[in-house]
């Protein structure tokens, strides 16, 4: 097992009546509150409503900013970080998913530092040392952002979608009302499964590390995703297994799944590249690719596959290589079960040579960045991985 260090911060409030503990919450940590959050059916639903309620019950001043996108962008938090300054906001509040806790965050850490280009943070030109709090009322279960130290953006001007982690992304409440997810297309819901399944598997499949209870904890958990993911995209009004999901959701990407393993996000780093050139849904990209990485790598790491098939998918009395391709099968069949797409050509795209070589470009940083803690992944390997999920 390898060396860890493991703190989550996150106050988590779970279940029907959180909402209403916001205001209690925000009040911790000052009297002006920022809230951000995505289009109209914030507003429609209630729920912003609900919020401003329970903050002007704990007498929490605040400044309303919607207009969060799905992948959430540099210019839009940028907005953010003007209005939050004039505002003088003590704390940012994300409301929605992973794309308006993300904003939040970037607008908590450039309200923080107003004078530095808030994407020199993002790409570690400038250190971040200072932030805001910032509070999340989770509205969909899928990027785990209300538990992680994550966060992600895309600068539409130069086309590049990217992360930071950094421990002042750690939310310091995250308000959970599984009821929420209800209302949230099913759609959406399933690229919510995807994400949650992914960030588990991305600290999965690590050969030769000896992490027994996490491993448990991670096929637990992905084994629950499989069978309450179903349940919610065909009743969303399933509470118990709304309830699941949304647990899940948090667990999935707080590092609980990498104590002892660590992590791998190169399919995320695939994904990210598909996101910032074409504008697809997250989870959706995930599923596009995963099968195509899988392909490409199982063969180099043949017992960790065998594994996640025998543990996630029940497979049996196979030999290595069929084990590993089944539980490869069952995972893309699992998919294309709950509308997710497999290909890039499931998603409409039908990427040109020169289109192919521009994304292997991006997911690898011009080819400076090695994918995989599998087998390296250059931008050839990873242009091979692209050509084979058209």
């Amino acid at each position: 097992m390898n060396d860890f260090r493991f703190f989550i911060p996150t106050e988590v409030i779970f279940g029907r009546q959180s909402v209403e503990k916001t205001g209690e919450c925000a009040a911790k940590f000052g009297k002006r509150a920022f809230l951000v959050y995505g289009k109209a059916s914030a507003v429609k639903s209630g729920l912003i409503s609900q919020v401003t309620k329970s903050l002007n019950g704990a007498g929490v001043e605040y400044c309303l900013f919607g207009g969060a996108n799905p992948n959430p962008t540099l210019a839009h938090a940028e907005e953010g970080v003007k209005k939050a300054v004039e505002y003088g906001a003590d704390i940012i509040i994300g409301i929605g998913g992973g794309s308006a806790i993300d904003t939040a965050k970037a607008i908590a850490h450039g309200t923080a530092n107003p004078d530095i280009p808030l994407w020199d943070i993002w790409t570690k030109k400038a250190p971040l040392v200072r932030s805001l709090p910032v509070g999340a009322v989770l509205t969909m279960p899928a990027a785990g952002s209300e538990m992680s130290d994550s966060a992600v953006l895309t600068n539409e001007e130069i086309g590049k979608k990217a992360g930071i982690n950094t421990e002042f992304n750690r939310c310091k409440f995250a308000i959970v009302n599984p009821e929420l997810g209800a209302t949230v297309p099913k759609y959406q819901l399933a690229a919510g499964v995807t994400d949650i399944m992914m960030h588990t598997m991305e600290r999965y499949f690590i050969p030769d590390i000896k992490a027994e209870l996490t491993d448990e904890i991670a096929e637990g958990l992905l084994r629950t995703v499989i069978k309450n993911g179903k349940k919610i995209i065909e009743n969303p009004n399933d509470y118990d297994a709304m309830s699941e999901i949304f647990w899940a959701s948090s667990l999935s990407h707080n590092n609980l799944t990498e104590c002892g393993r660590g992590k791998d996000f190169s399919v995320h780093k695939l994904g990210h590249a598909l996101s910032a050139k074409y504008g697809v849904t997250h989870g959706a990209s995930l599923a596009a690719v995963w099968g195509a990485w899988a392909e490409e790598l199982y063969a180099d790491c043949l017992p960790r596959f065998c594994r996640f098939a025998e543990k996630v998918w029940a497979v049996k009395e196979l030999t290595p290589e069929k084990t590993a391709k089944e539980g490869i099968i069952r995972t893309m069949e699992y998919f294309r079960l709950i509308g997710m797409p497999t290909s890039l050509s499931d998603m409409n795209i039908y990427p040109t040579d020169e289109d192919i070589r521009a994304l292997s470009l991006d997911a690898t940083m011009n080819d400076t960045l090695k994918l995989s803690r599998i087998r390296p992944l250059g931008a050839e390997e990873v242009q091979r991985i692209y050509l084979r999920a058209e």
